[in-house]
């Protein structure tokens, strides 16, 4: 059981490596524009403390007192590394005191005190004062857990590790290892800077004696030796001499051991590493009965932690000189050693097993074999203890390991109802897909059907129109007519007005030709051909007709076009229906007016008004075509134009009919087919 000792020791220091120092798994830092700065001193304190401790001193920030306590906080790990432990909880109690002080309009920095606890909780480790440090490394957990997932999480659940393994509480120390390669998972920290958990926790087999295990997670943290840093070096090849060591393979441990003296042979800064090994050293000679070689190591480290008055390591060393005094004989050395040896304020149980089985040989030396009979007692109920812990440890384990698997089974059960929620998703909207897909194809068909149903309906305005074009010229202008008129203008034709009227029907008929096949026309040709046409009949309209037609100032005739026929069929339907059988005064009043955005105009008679039946009311062909015409033409316009039959009130109490049209400005007459 004495070999357990050897491996307490080490313990002492091990809380600082992790996260005293820099840490090794993405810290994050959060100080505002000094992260080069605050970075370039972390990397340097696990190999030459005493350079960021010059370099922190030569830094002064009077106008960033925040950054000038986060600086202090990095020289307090530096100076924890060099071992001055008082200069330490000065700058600690320093720092916890500016953030622990409440000030207006000053925010808690719940960063920092996690932080300045954590280092508190390496400061008692060191110290050997694991229920302060316990009380510490939870507070630190507690206001960095309040912050969210960090890789702080990782560094102080391996601390609180260490030190409960320190109290001999294996399955707490399990559990917080654990509980960091967790909390990396979470938080998705690559495999090679997990090494500290998985030598943490062959520490923990190897105290539980079940080297398969242990040799397990040393492999697991071997593959990445080459990643780690110095002081992690040095704290794997030290574990895994431990593990020879207890196995009593003492020249496998002697071969780790003096690895790690040609590793601090290489840092200068790395004394209490350098001086911790040959401690161990001393032992292993000590338990090979090499008293010459255990002297030279244990007297020279002895001096050491004497001056820096490290009472946890000279009673380790005390120990190890009772032993080494009683091996050699020298029984007065021995009882001398005993009573000048320190006393600690915490002495682990397996640290206080060791010295109880070497003072027992002590008094079996000395003759006094009720003390040694009482040591021997007090060593049975440490190994009862011990063996107790060993057992609460394993079914820990156990718990932990099904709690574990629980959780496991428990995230694959959520995973499949996520896999299934997003099956179920993927259908509803292949369904949704497909949906919108038929709605869009039922809207094209429809617009299809649609758009042929109008250009069926346009095809089959068009026609009529043509038709009814034609026909209103074979009834409007027949050949019959032409003759009769021509021959009634040669028999009267005595003068040049006679053969005027002539050139003028011939004219008209041209005229009429031409417009006949054209859905426009310009306002200039259509008053010129209703002109003609008017003149023609004037005399077959008797003595009392007469006819005004009236265009506003400013319009341009030849630039405004309207649909062909749109004036004449009115004038054709108003002489030959309601003026020509009139007695009395016939007038006609042609009006063409415009405002800025349509052009008017009118058609009117005293002709008696509009009757829908009436001996003189016609076929009503050509308002057909008038109609259709401007049907089909509205149908590719955004602005309609706009046709009104109505009876109006004249003068002398008189009743005309009045057509009445609204043509858009920019009206287009163009049909795309």
């Amino acid at each position: 059981m004495h070999k357990s000792f050897y491996f307490i020791l080490y313990l002492i220091i091990a809380p600082i490596v992790y996260s005293g120092c820099v840490s090794r798994t993405n810290e994050r830092h959060d100080y505002d524009g000094n992260d080069s700065l605050i970075g370039h001193l972390e990397s340097l304190i696990g190999t030459n403390p005493n350079r960021v401790v010059k370099e922190v001193d030569s830094l002064y920030y009077d106008s960033d007192v925040s950054l000038s306590y986060k600086l202090l906080l990095i020289k307090s790990k530096a100076m924890l590394f060099l071992s001055q432990y008082d200069s330490v909880k000065i700058l600690l109690d320093s720092i916890q005191k500016f953030y622990s002080t409440p000030i207006p309009d000053k925010e808690i920095d719940y960063d920092m005190l996690s932080r300045v606890n954590n280092m508190y909780g390496n400061f008692y480790s060191r110290r050997a004062i694991m229920d302060s440090a316990i009380v510490r490394f939870r507070r630190a957990y507690k206001y960095s857990s309040g912050l969210g997932l960090s890789n702080n999480l990782v560094d102080i659940s391996i601390n609180l590790a260490d030190a409960y393994l320190r109290r001999g509480q294996f399955d707490m120390g399990a559990y917080w290892y654990r509980k960091s390669l967790l909390l990396s998972d979470s938080l998705m920290i690559p495999e090679e800077k997990r090494f500290p958990s998985y030598y943490g926790l062959a520490q923990v087999y190897m105290e539980l004696r079940d080297y398969q295990q242990c040799d397990y997670f040393y492999d697991l943290a071997g593959r990445f030796y080459d990643n780690m840093m110095p002081f992690e070096k040095h704290i794997y090849l030290n574990n895994r001499g431990n593990s020879y060591y207890f196995r009593g393979d003492y020249k496998q441990a002697l071969e780790y051991f003096r690895k790690i003296m040609r590793l601090t042979a290489s840092y200068k800064d790395m004394d209490f590493e350098r001086y911790l090994t040959k401690v161990n050293l001393g032992e292993v000679f000590l338990l090979m009965n090499e008293t010459d070689s255990a002297t030279y190591y244990l007297e020279d480290c002895y001096s050491f932690f004497k001056s820096i008055n490290h009472v946890s390591a000279l009673y380790y060393i005390e120990t190890q000189l009772i032993e080494l005094a009683l091996k050699k004989g020298d029984v007065h050395l021995a009882s001398e050693i005993i009573s000048k040896a320190v006393k600690p304020e915490f002495i682990e149980p397996n640290m206080l097993h060791i010295r109880n089985k070497y003072l027992q040989h002590y008094f079996e030396q000395s003759g006094d074999y009720k003390n040694a009979y009482y040591y021997q007692r007090n060593n049975a109920f440490i190994d009862d203890s011990i063996r107790n812990e060993r057992i609460k440890m394993r079914s820990a384990e156990i718990a932990l390991k099904y709690r574990q698997d629980s959780t496991l089974m428990k995230k694959e059960l959520f995973i499949k109802e996520k896999e299934n929620e997003v099956l179920q998703l993927n259908q509803w909207i292949y369904i949704l897909f497909l949906s919108l897909l038929f709605i869009v194809s039922l809207s094209i068909i429809l617009t299809i059907y649609r758009k042929r149903r109008s250009d069926k309906k346009i095809w089959g305005m068009q026609a009529d129109i043509s038709s009814l074009r034609l026909e209103n010229v074979r009834n409007r202008i027949s050949p019959h007519f032409i003759f009769n008129v021509l021959n009634r203008e040669v028999a009267r034709y005595t003068d040049d007005v006679d053969k005027n009227n002539l050139v003028a029907l011939s004219k008209l008929i041209r005229k009429n030709l031409e417009l006949t096949g054209n859905l426009s026309i310009s306002l200039c040709d259509e008053l010129d051909f209703v002109k003609t046409y008017v003149s023609i009949q004037m005399q077959t309209m008797g003595e009392g007709f007469s006819y005004e037609i009236s265009v506003d100032e400013g319009i341009e005739c030849k630039e405004i076009l309207i649909p062909s026929m749109l004036i004449q069929i009115p004038v054709e339907n108003a002489l030959k229906h309601a003026l020509k059988t009139k007695e009395g005064k016939k007038r006609l009043w042609i009006k063409v007016f415009k405002d800025d955005k349509r052009i008017y105009i009118t058609v009117t008679d005293n002709g008696g008004g509009f009757k829908k039946v009436s001996s003189n009311r016609g076929t009503g062909t050509g308002l057909k075509v008038i109609t259709q015409s401007i049907q089909l033409l509205n149908l590719y316009n955004k602005e309609p134009i706009t046709m009104k039959i109505s009876n109006v009130k004249l003068d002398e109490e008189e009743t005309g009919c009045e057509i009445s049209y609204s043509i858009p400005v920019g009206y287009s007459y163009k049909i795309i087919k």
